[in-house]
Parts: structure tokens; sequence; C-alpha cells
């Protein structure tokens, strides 16, 4: 099956031990797939690794920020920088394996009769997570239940980071009036395509947790997402 020209973009910030693992992974998959790197000023020189990559590699490319800005506006700044191309689908990927490359293609199959395909780690009621002790399954499930509770978004995944979303529904968006920056930009992306009656999809995936680099998760942004599901309910966060 001949698919069409797809882009993933990858935030990076301190990911020398995965990023050189993962870009030719990704490439492997189908000649379809091309990689924006958004590293924000990475000090352990993820952003050289990429950029050396991408001197015999056209279709790796690399976006340098300044400073650590956050994981909402890393996407937001690949998508328009896709959507300044000809890209028709675009992907949200971590930089570490705990989205597996190869189930890209199985996303691109689903999005033919969607706008925005889910991985879902909770799909079938089933938890498809490896490697994560007690603690944080219990907050990771805990929060997306009480994310889908709170917006009432119909579907199993709803704070998941692995997405491929259709040109048309990127286009459809307004960059300038999103309102959060950590994780809970993966719900409020979600929240307002369906609000805009776009087409969610969800296929089962396997999230399996780092085993090389820092894990990036704080308390300030599981705060964010508390509050913000809220707003987003009540209509706050437009």
């Amino acid at each position: 099956m001949a698919y069409e020209k797809s882009l993933v973009v990858i935030p990076t910030y301190n990911e020398k031990e995965n990023i050189l693992s993962i870009i030719p992974a990704i490439l492997s998959q189908d000649s379809c797939f091309e990689i924006l790197v958004v590293d924000d000023a990475s000090p352990d020189g993820t952003g050289d690794l990429v950029e050396e990559f991408s001197k015999t590699e056209p279709r790796v490319h690399l976006m340098r920020r300044a400073g650590k800005q956050g994981l909402g506006s890393a996407y937001v700044a690949g998508f328009k920088w896709a959507l300044e191309r000809d890209y028709q689908f675009v992907f949200e990927m971590d930089a570490d394996f705990s989205h597996s490359p190869n189930d890209l293609t199985r996303f691109l199959d689903k999005i033919a009769d969607a706008d925005l395909v889910l991985g879902s780690r909770y799909m079938n009621r089933r938890i498809s997570v490896v490697n994560w002790d007690l603690r944080r399954l219990i907050l990771s499930y805990g929060a997306n239940v009480y994310s889908r509770l709170v917006t009432r978004l119909p579907v199993s995944d709803a704070t998941g980071g692995f997405k491929c979303i259709r040109r048309s529904a990127l286009e459809a968006l307004d960059f300038s009036n999103m309102k959060s920056d950590g994780y809970c930009f993966q719900i409020e992306t979600t929240f307002k395509k369906r609000k805009k009656k776009m087409r969610v999809e969800e296929i089962p995936i396997i999230f399996t947790d780092r085993t090389k680099g820092e894990p990036t998760m704080s308390g300030g942004i599981i705060s964010e997402a508390f509050f913000l599901v809220i707003k987003l309910r009540l209509g706050l966060a437009y």
C-alpha cells in the first residue's frame, strides 16, 4: 500500500541516548515518513547529533529552539512547520521508544476514515503498559479517567501522546489560542478536535517506559492538567 507523505514530530530535551536509534527505526518503516526533531537546546547535545545525521539523510529535519519551552509549544511549532510544506499527515511521537515505530503504518491505515487517530494504552478495558511501577500506573490511569469524566471525551485514552493527525484537522485548529504547554496539551487538542465534529478513532498500542535517559514528568504538569480539563469542560479555554 502506498502511503501519503507524513511527518513525525519528535520534541526532545536531553535525548542523546535515544535519538540516533529512534530516527532510523522510524525511517525504516516506510519511505513516506520524514522526521522533524524539535530540540529545546538540549545541554547533552541532542540537537548536534540530529544535525549531523541530517547531513546525509534528507528525510530528517531539525528545529532548534532557545531553551526549554515545553511540550505543547514544541508540537505547535512542528505543526506550523508541517503546514508550510506538503505533508498530508503529522504524527506526535516520543523519542524514547515508549511509542513503537512499528505502529506508525497502523495509524495511517486507520486514519483513512478519520481526522485524528489516538494510540491507546487502555483500549478494550486492558492496560497495555510495560515497566511502570504501581504509583505511576495509578497516577496515569487515574488522570486519564478524571480527564475523560470531566471533558466527556468518548475515547479510552485521553492523555496519550502517540497520535496521527490529518492535515485538514491541523488547519482547522487555532494554535494561537492553545492554553496548555505540558502533557495536558494532549487532552486539549483532542477535546478541541471533537468540538469541531472531527472524526476521532483509536488503535491499541503497548506503551513501554523508557530504558535510557531521564523522564520529564513534573508536579507542575500534573497540576496544569487538573485545572485545564475543568476549564475545557466549562468552555473557559477557547
